[in-house]
């Protein structure tokens, strides 16, 4: 999925703090309106974009501080969204991903996140390896 040629493409690189996950959404929010996107469909790459980077903040480096990085790119009117951490990695994504599934009960998670993501995005692919990271990619079509 990422190994398209661009016709444009950023990138980010941030702490795994909460209060980051705005700036993310903010960020890709901002490239992506070159699209001239409707506000719904912001709306929903913005929520996707949260529920990627708030899973990466929350699992991926289990309370130790590290990088977040999050590439988007733009080909022709596709919009292209890597979330990537270098955390611990999921065990099962097929069970990571059904709803209502978290691996943290205890602090009271929804487990929605790869539901939302999937309901709002037109593609999503998640890839992991424990011990190495998760990589989720998600592709959004803008209508002309």
């Amino acid at each position: 999925m990422m190994n398209v040629a661009f016709d444009n493409e950023m990138r980010l690189q941030f702490l795994n703090r909460s209060e980051n996950e705005s700036f993310a959404r903010a960020t890709v929010a901002a490239f992506v309106s070159q699209l001239d996107p409707t506000v719904s469909v912001i709306t929903e790459i913005k929520t996707a974009v949260s529920e990627a980077v708030t899973n990466a903040v929350i699992y991926a480096y289990e309370g130790k501080e590290d990088f977040i990085y999050v590439r988007c790119g733009i080909k022709d009117m596709e919009v292209h969204i890597t979330i990537e951490d270098k955390g611990v990695g999921i065990e099962s994504i097929e069970k990571a991903i059904e709803p209502a599934y978290t691996s943290k009960p205890d602090e009271e998670r929804a487990g929605m996140g790869f539901t939302i993501m999937q309901s709002f995005m037109d593609e999503i692919m998640v890839e992991s390896k424990v011990g190495a990271g998760t990589i989720v990619k998600m592709i959004k079509r803008i209508e002309e």
